[in-house]
């Protein structure tokens, strides 16, 4: 089953302008489960890619449907709902937000939700035991090392049972200790839950570990390897 299917796809920055083409007619199915890293050199794509993937960047051409759903067709208010429901994000600086403790920034979601404390409180304490960070739960981002915040960051990607995950070089400012234990357990998430992860990476790591290896140059696919 396709989680994520990108028909035809072209970004154009500055098409009045300078135009720039970030992404020049790709088309991409991910399946659901899978464990995918895009690579490439800086400037290729992969990106902005992600971020059409996920809502946050329109296509200028082509469509991105999701789970069934052609996410272009949908306004901006209808697109922020489906973000809330299907798509979680981990990004490079984590974004957590600073005045909210661990367990906060993790339950945030299914706040905003409105999702049943009970099934909250279950979820967060689940999250918090697998990540190994329950001893931080209490901490705001400012007392937490840079791999214990991209934990709670993972955790709050998971917290509401996404369809998908995209992580956007999730292990850039990350220790190799740091990144091999959350790789870890991302690729036991994957396993257990079946949650499927994207990853933009350049972390020779992060490639190693995935099932799935797609490379861009130019906004292009040149290879898509499957790594047993």
């Amino acid at each position: 089953m396709n989680v994520i299917e990108l028909k035809n796809i072209s970004k154009i920055y500055n098409p009045d302008t300078i135009p720039v083409r970030a992404v020049n007619n790709l088309s991409l199915q991910i399946e659901q489960g899978e464990f995918t890293a895009i690579v490439g050199p800086s400037g290729c794509g992969k990106t902005t890619l992600l971020n059409m993937m996920g809502g946050l960047d329109p296509c200028t051409q082509g469509s991105v449907t999701i789970s069934g759903v052609a996410i272009s067709t949908l306004n901006e208010s209808e697109l922020t709902d489906f973000r809330l429901k299907n798509i979680g994000f981990v990004f490079q600086a984590y974004n957590l937000i600073p005045v909210l403790t661990a367990r906060e920034n993790i339950e945030f979601i299914m706040v905003l939700q409105k999702e049943d404390p009970k099934v909250i409180g279950d979820r967060v304490d689940n999250l918090l035991k697998r990540m190994g960070i329950t001893e931080q739960k209490d901490r705001r981002p400012s007392e937490l090392s840079g791999g214990q915040q991209q934990r709670v960051a993972v955790a709050r990607a998971l917290a509401s049972h996404p369809k998908f995950i995209l992580a956007d070089e999730p292990t850039a400012n990350l220790d190799s200790e740091a990144t091999a234990g959350l790789l870890e357990i991302m690729a036991q998430m994957n396993k257990d839950e079946a949650v499927t992860f994207v990853f933009s990476t350049h972390d020779q790591r992060v490639i190693d570990k995935a099932k799935r290896v797609i490379t861009l140059n130019d906004g292009a696919i040149v290879s898509d390897e499957i790594h047993l």
